[in-house]
């Protein structure tokens, strides 16, 4: 009979247990709810609720937003994360600490804040204004609303990575006759890539289940600013509770396809630059 090899490590049933509980008490259960309550509507009920024409524009605002500012932070996200770690200047600890506002900020906060900025009569909007742009209440606005709390998520999950990758490895590509494109490429994008991807899934995780910047900013008129948590709540102050869980079944569900895709993804690149 062959015995299990002990670990190095002892406690691991004990705590692997506690961790299966805790989650399954502040995850697992929660979330089973919400199928358990939609279930209850049958087929037909469902869909009437779920993909009714409403419901799929606030779909299709709430992901197209969340990915379109999930993609933008991914970009300046990681130029973020590339100045604070190769570069040091007077105030790289203030520019750090702002990173992490919207953390801190409350999300109520920055809608009101972003709402005065981007109004047509705002900071910003009023010069933009006499140009035909018109970003609050728009699904422009939901996107720069988003992009401002998805930010943190890209540079905390790039910094630490990127200053793991010394120097010396973009030194000995330029003396190899390397050009800058060509050493980001090949050096130091591979280098990030997964958490460039993860910092990128986490921001749009964010998003696409984001309330309080948003509802300022978006104008929530339905069809067209009308965001998905936006809608479920509308449907629980109507004491909805079955439709409320329809909606929110299909976000997660497409939330949860939408992150198995980008884990998939990060696998494979993995296993590609194993090879």
């Amino acid at each position: 009979m062959t015995r299990l090899k002990r670990s190095v490590l002892p406690g691991f049933g004990l705590t692997f247990g506690l961790t299966l509980a805790y989650l399954s008490i502040v995850v697992l259960i929660p979330l089973s709810t919400v199928f358990l309550k939609s279930a209850g509507m049958g087929p037909a009920d469902f869909a009437r609720v779920a993909f009714s024409e409403r419901a799929v524009a606030a779909y299709r605002l709430s992901f197209g937003a969340a990915l379109a500012a999930a993609a933008v932070n991914a970009v300046f996200g990681m130029l973020v994360a590339w100045v604070l770690v190769r570069y040091r200047f007077v105030g790289r600890r203030f520019v750090s600490a702002i990173v992490d506002l919207p953390f801190a900020l409350p999300t109520a906060v920055a809608g009101i804040a972003l709402t005065a900025l981007w109004a047509t009569d705002g900071w910003i909007g009023q010069y933009l204004a006499p140009l035909g742009i018109k970003v609050a209440y728009t699904s422009l606005g939901v996107t720069i609303a988003l992009v401002f709390v998805g930010l943190p998520f890209v540079v905390r999950s790039v910094e630490p990575v990127l200053e793991d990758v010394g120097r010396d490895l973009e030194e000995a590509a330029a003396s190899l006759g390397a050009g800058r494109f060509t050493i980001f490429r090949r050096v130091i994008l591979p280098a990030i890539g997964p958490a460039l991807l993860t910092g990128f899934a986490l921001a749009f995780a964010r998003g696409v289940g984001e309330y309080g910047s948003v509802i300022f900013i978006a104008g929530n008129l339905p069809y067209k600013t009308e965001i998905a948590p936006l809608l479920i709540v509308t449907q629980l102050e109507q004491y909805d509770y079955a439709g409320a869980t329809a909606i929110a079944t299909v976000m997660l569900l497409l939330a949860f396809a939408m992150l198995l895709a980008v884990n998939l993804l990060q696998v494979w690149r993995r296993r590609r630059m194993e090879r």
